[in-house]
């Protein structure tokens, strides 16, 4: 289960994620904006979060204008591993080595296109499981 949230900047782009989820059988939980009116990210960028440190999603998708703070929001929760991703490499990088959980975009930045191919990279890359990167996972952990 895929937990995805945005706020208002970030909800076009979570309507084209919802519609890739759907189309690839991939079920998902919605913990909101569900309009466009002006709100606040980090509501739903600690739902996700929450939602993914509890255990009830494997994974997360956060979605504001630029990315950054709900980015921010997310990362506040304890457990989550939240990355900003702009590129199909950086989002198969912090799969690789990071086990990041939660996936960043930015609506106002990413272009759909683009935006579907990181989603795709960042949920079917799995975590390499290196001792060199479980060590800096735990690292990170402990701050």
């Amino acid at each position: 289960m895929i937990a995805i949230g945005s706020d208002h900047g970030g909800y076009d782009l979570k309507q084209s994620i919802r519609r890739y989820l759907d189309e690839k059988g991939i079920p998902y939980e919605d913990m909101g904006c569900h309009e466009k009116t002006s709100c606040d990210y980090p509501v739903y960028g600690r739902a996700v979060a929450e939602a993914v440190a509890d255990g009830r999603c494997e994974k997360g998708i956060v979605i504001c204008t630029t990315g950054i703070g709900i980015s921010m929001a997310a990362n506040k929760v304890r457990g989550v591993r939240c990355a900003l991703c702009a590129d199909t490499f950086s989002a198969k990088m912090t799969r690789l080595h990071n086990d990041a959980n939660v996936l960043a975009l930015g609506g106002g930045i990413t272009g759909e296109k683009l935006a579907l191919d990181i989603v795709e990279t960042f949920l079917n890359t799995p975590f390499s499981g290196e001792e060199k990167h479980c060590r800096r996972i735990a690292g990170i952990e402990e701050l």
